[in-house]
């Protein structure tokens, strides 16, 4: 009786003993699981504020990021797959988009396809290459002749003729290119951005920065890669999928709300000063026109010229025009023999028809007159 009593004893002081030790330990760890969630929470506004602030996109804008975002329909599977099957094992793919008034045979879209033929280094690279098409024309086409096809949809517009510089058409176009460049990077890749109406005459990855977020062709380049006074162009960008790159497009996408009636170029220039990209760490670097040319400004040098672009140049007959002479002349440069093409330093005989309106802009002060240099007609559209 003895014994079983004091085994009783024993027994509540052991159950009491273990009650003191286990509620300071019960308190100690709600306390830390409420600070940890309290960090994650401030982590988290912390890396994307500016989605907090006002001027963010409302539920109801047909366009808003978000909803791509948030989607987890047929279409980002779809896309996800193509992504996957286009890209290079660093995960990097090169994206043009296209609508039915430059799908036309014999248009751009021809154009930008046999510059990767007869391209220095550059067949492979049509492996990696993903077409994004506005409407169904388009797509169909893109079908018929290149295996890695994406149609876009965009509930209420409609893209598949030419849309004029600065229309309402031609803007939407615009911020629904960044918005989608943006979900590309949200997926995990990387990419090179190129507008339709530029020939792909060498590979361009060589000259590419390393360690960079965010690359931009110019219209006018003023010597140094990091000036932010470089003219940038958003028809040739070269993106690497990270933190940095994906804040980057989300603020670039809402700004449009701070500036409205601007499209992506003149906003890029708007906030490429501003101190958020500086707070996220991006590293921004401007191309060299000496490699990545065009109209407005031409890379000299055959044997140094990546691509050619159709900038500084209104219209889509024109455009086509002056395109196939940049392709003539490259190919006569590269079928002259192995000696000879060394020394030689021919020189381009287009713009042509785009020369009256690139001459009348050597007077035109962008930032003075409001103006800014883009195609007139837009189709929406780690080594390799």
């Amino acid at each position: 009786m003895t014994g079983t009593g004091g085994d009783g004893m024993v027994s509540g002081a052991l159950h009491s003993s273990s009650a003191v030790i286990h509620k300071p330990i019960v308190r100690i760890t709600v306390l830390f699981l409420g600070v940890l969630a309290v960090s994650c929470i401030v982590l988290y506004k912390s890396a994307y504020h500016f989605e907090f602030l006002p001027g963010s996109s409302s539920d109801s804008d047909s366009i808003s990021m978000s909803d791509n975002r948030t989607s987890k329909g047929k279409n980002d599977w779809g896309l996800e797959r193509i992504l996957k099957n286009a890209s290079t094992k660093h995960k990097t793919v090169i994206l043009t988009t296209l609508n039915q008034a430059w799908a036309e045979p014999g248009s751009i879209f021809d154009l930008f396809l046999e510059s990767f033929q007869v391209g220095d280094n550059t067949q492979k690279l049509v492996n990696n290459l993903i077409i994004i098409s506005l409407d169904q024309k388009a797509h169909a086409r893109c079908l018929a002749i290149h295996p890695h096809c994406y149609a876009l949809r965009t509930k209420g517009l409609n893209f598949s003729s030419e849309a004029y510089f600065m229309s309402e058409e031609y803007l939407k176009m615009m911020w629904r290119r960044i918005e989608f460049l943006g979900t590309v990077l949200e997926m995990g890749y990387s990419f090179v951005f190129t507008d339709a109406d530029i020939v792909w005459l060498r590979n361009p990855f060589p000259r590419f920065y390393p360690e960079v977020d965010f690359q931009i062709a110019c219209d006018n380049y003023y010597g140094n890669p990091e000036d932010k006074n470089n003219r940038p162009n958003g028809g040739f960008t070269y993106v690497r999928s990270n933190l940095r790159s994906i804040l980057f497009y989300r603020f670039w996408f809402q700004s449009r709300e701070t500036y409205p009636g601007k499209h992506d170029q003149d906003v890029l220039n708007m906030i490429k000063n501003d101190p958020f990209l500086e707070k996220i760490g991006l590293k921004m670097r401007f191309l060299d026109t000496a490699y990545f040319g065009g109209f407005c400004e031409r890379s000299k040098d055959f044997h140094e010229v990546c691509t050619m672009h159709a900038n500084c140049c209104y219209g889509l007959g024109t455009k086509v025009h002056d395109l196939k002479i940049v392709l003539e002349d490259w190919k006569n440069f590269m079928s002259l023999p192995l000696e000879e093409k060394a020394s030689a330093s021919p020189a381009w005989r287009a713009p042509q028809n785009c020369s009256l309106f690139s001459d009348h802009l050597q007077d035109i002060n962008p930032e003075e007159s409001g103006f800014h240099v883009h195609p007139a007609s837009f189709d929406l559209p780690d080594t390799f």
